[in-house]
Order: structure tokens, then C-alpha cells, then sequence
């Protein structure tokens, strides 16, 4: 700031642009924290608080839509196994008998969570197909709309394990985790546009600096644990729908086992992952798993699990 001979201030025109500038970040902090915290729900699945982006009518519309590239790029492919072959069959009636338990499951958890049962998974359009490829890999888009890769069977090595994956996948979808990554990098674009306002008469090294460390500190401080997060949500209601459909949930402890030497078991450390590590991944699955041995004795009785 300029100070003339008489003691007065000088009012430049910077000054002016500068209170603008902070009003404009101020507008913007306002915008994003009625965005944010107005679209705060408690999960019914979890009982945790829920951000959603979107409703769950357009998350069917965008699964669908997804799921019709997805088809497409694999027909092209010829890689997309016709729904008569043996494992697209085998992969059908999993699914089948965890989207049966979709119902039961979801008044179970949120009776526990004190929480009314949601019914969005009735608008869901449930089908599964079966795409050739070495990836280990398999997803449930917003909807039901579901694809297994045939890389996944050689780790899954049996259908109790591959009945967590899906029903991990299925997880997902039921719990919107679509809507709640689209609200969350909505909040994240906000805020990057609040700073790009806020640094805007600094010179550009400055704001690449300044700009650089917000966007780490948005991704390590936000979006990796909120990823993080919703695998360990997905692994808890994915593990109970298993059992709920007769699958063995013990055989999510050697499946993850088995994940976990993929890529010859090189991965970033948690804090860079939006995956949890696999080794804490195994102990909240053993920690779940009295919960889940409930799920499968309440609905599995003619059918008790070999001792281990």
C-alpha cells in the first residue's frame, strides 16, 4: 500500500479488484457450504452422514447410458460372452440369488441403523454380463447394470469368492456411491475455482504454488480417504448380502489374500490409495465376519458351513 506525505491512504484501483476478488471467494464458500452440507443425508446402510450429487432416478439414467458403451466397446471387441456360455450362466445365478437378498438385507441394516429402508433399488434394471479379458475386474454401475471380467476367475478361484466381489459391486450401487463422488468433486471444483478467484493478482508463480498445494490437499485430504471409504462401506454390505444368499463370507479373507498379490504385490501406501490396504482390508472383514456368520445361520440353516 502506497502512503503519501500527508498520511492519507492512497486508494488505488488494485485495492478495489482486491475486496472484490475476496467478496467473489467469500460468495463461493457460502455457495459450497449450502451445496455440501444441503445435501447431507444419513446413509439408511451405514448410518454414516451421505453427500448426493444427484438423484437416484438420474443415477439409473447414467448407469444405463454407461452400460450401453460398455457393451458396445466389448461387442466390438468380440470380447462380450453370449449369455448361453457356462460362465455367463454360473455368473447370472450368483447374481441372481444376491439381488433375491437385496430386499431383506437393506431393512436389516437399516433397522440397525435406526433408519427407514430405502427403496431405490426397486427403479433398479438389474442385469449382468460376462466380458473376455485378463483384467481381474468386475462393477456394478448406478442401476444394477453389471460386468465381470473373466481375468476376476482364476482369483476368485470359486463362486463363495466371486459372490463377494459382486456382491462388494452390488454394494456400491445400493449405497450410491455414484451420487456421493459426483457431490464431492462438485465440492472440490468449487473450491478450486474459490482459489483461482483468491489468487488471481498474484503473480503466476505464486499462484501455481499456492494452486499446486490446494489441489494435494484436496486429493489426499478429501478424495483419497472419501474413495477409502466407501470400498471399506461396500466391503461390510457386499460381505452381509453374500451371506444373506447362502455364499460362505469366510472366503473373503483368502480372496483379498489373493488380491492382494496382483502386480506381484506392489501398490502405493494407504494415504495415496483410494483403495484401503490390503492387509487392514483383511482385518475389518474379520471383524465383520461374527456379523456376517449371522446373516448366513438366519437365512442358510439347511445348508451349515464346513468347519475351518
Amino acid at each position: 500500500m502506497r502512503v503519501d506525505p500527508y498520511g492519507n491512504q492512497a486508494r488505488g484501483g488494485r485495492r478495489g479488484f482486491g475486496g472484490f476478488r475476496w467478496w467473489i471467494l467469500l460468495l463461493f464458500g457460502l455457495y459450497a457450504a449450502w451445496s455440501w452440507f444441503g445435501s447431507a443425508k444419513t446413509d439408511p446402510y451405514t448410518g454414516e452422514t451421505a453427500h448426493y450429487g444427484t438423484s437416484a432416478d438420474e443415477e439409473v439414467q447414467l448407469g444405463e447410458q454407461a452400460f450401453v458403451q460398455v457393451l458396445n466397446d466389448a461387442n466390438s471387441q468380440r470380447a462380450l460372452l453370449p449369455s448361453s456360455a457356462p460362465q455367463s450362466q454360473a455368473v447370472s445365478q450368483i447374481a441372481q440369488r444376491l439381488i433375491d437378498k437385496v430386499p431383506q438385507v437393506t431393512q436389516a441394516l437399516a433397522k440397525q441403523n435406526n433408519q427407514e429402508a430405502p427403496t431405490d433399488y426397486r427403479s433398479f434394471k438389474w442385469s449382468v454380463a460376462v466380458i473376455n479379458s485378463q483384467e481381474a475386474n468386475a462393477f456394478c454401475l448406478p442401476g444394477g447394470k453389471m460386468a465381470v471380467y473373466t481375468g476376476l476367475f482364476p482369483v476368485t478361484q470359486n463362486d463363495d469368492a466371486l459372490a463377494v466381489v459382486m456382491g462388494h459391486e452390488i454394494a456400491h450401487a445400493l449405497l450410491r456411491h455414484g451420487s456421493q463422488r459426483m457431490a464431492q468433486q462438485k465440492l472440490v471444483q468449487l473450491g478450486q475455482v474459490a482459489a483461482g478467484a483468491a489468487v488471481g493478482g498474484m503473480d503466476p508463480q505464486q499462484q501455481q504454488m499456492i494452486m499446486g498445494a490446494l489441489g494435494a490437499g484436496a486429493q489426499y485430504g478429501l478424495v483419497l480417504p472419501y474413495g477409502r471409504n466407501h470400498e471399506t462401506q461396500a466391503d461390510k454390505v457386499g460381505l452381509m448380502l453374500a451371506a444373506a444368499a447362502c455364499y460362505d463370507p469366510r472366503q473373503a479373507v483368502p480372496l483379498w489374500q489373493r488380491m492382494s498379490q496382483l502386480g506381484g504385490g506392489q501398490r502405493p501406501a494407504e494415504f495415496a490409495s483410494t483403495h484401503p490396504d490390503p492387509a487392514n482390508r483383511i482385518a475389518t472383514l474379520q471383524q465383520l465376519m461374527p456379523k456376517a456368520l449371522e446373516f448366513y445361520q438366519a437365512n442358510c440353516a439347511n445348508k451349515p458351513l464346513a468347519a475351518r
